[in-house]
């Protein structure tokens, strides 16, 4: 028989004022629009407890059926960052070298980026983003289901790169294809799968980022509100 969860009241929605909501949304729009992916990392020492945060933080995104489908994998040992740089560059060797297309490395040029990642030794702390495509039974070790994996472990990445940057720093989001060594590296079962690897740390001093900019409300929305 199914057990239900026990409902408690909710808590954490005092109401506020139309004003108050207005320049609450604005002034973390203004702090987020701060955000900026950077290759430039300084070695600067980040507290563990902040990380800590960070990840708790993304354990609070919504998941299909709460399975909360998703692990985090923490690394500052400098041994393990050296691995998973050099796996890495062999992966980004072979993907600027034959694996990308012609059209997808023009599209990147104008960002100057390339197989060389050392980034990933610099920055104080790794933290690769793993989906759960199933769970297993604790017990007799049956296969059960996750459900929208893809969208729970998406979510949770982006509440972490939000937390990481009110916390003050800087984010880079390194996807290498194949990601599969990241389980071997860091231990992990055959059933999670690496999403992305989010590098972070303090920007190095006199670190630049190219000059881009976003799309306007219009051109990411569509509103469909009664007519006056």
């Amino acid at each position: 028989m199914t057990k239900l969860y026990k409902h408690v009241p909710l808590t954490g929605y005092a109401p506020i004022g139309a004003d108050e909501m207005v320049k609450r949304t604005e002034d973390f729009l203004l702090n987020m629009r701060k955000r900026r992916t950077i290759r430039d990392f300084a070695d600067t020492p980040v507290p563990k407890e902040v990380i800590e945060n960070a990840i708790l933080t993304a354990g609070t995104a919504p998941s299909g059926a709460n399975m909360q489908p998703w692990h985090f994998s923490a690394i500052s040992d400098p041994i393990i960052k050296k691995k998973i740089r050099e796996a890495a560059e062999v992966e980004e060797r072979e993907f600027y070298s034959a694996r990308a297309s012609e059209r997808w490395l023009a599209d990147l040029a104008p960002l100057g980026t390339d197989h060389n990642k050392p980034f990933i030794e610099i920055a104080p702390w790794l933290i690769v983003c793993f989906r759960q495509a199933y769970r297993l039974d604790p017990e007799t070790g049956e296969k059960r289901n996750n459900y929208y994996v893809h969208e729970s472990a998406g979510l949770a990445a982006g509440f972490l790169i939000a937390a990481l940057h009110q916390a003050g720093l800087a984010t880079l989001t390194h996807t290498p294809s194949p990601m599969t060594f990241f389980n071997e590296i860091t231990g992990r079962p055959p059933e999670e799968r690496a999403i992305m690897m989010i590098v972070t740390g303090y920007p190095a001093r006199g670190a630049t980022v190219p000059e881009i900019t976003k799309k306007s409300l219009t051109e990411i929305s569509n509103w469909m509100v009664p007519k006056n």
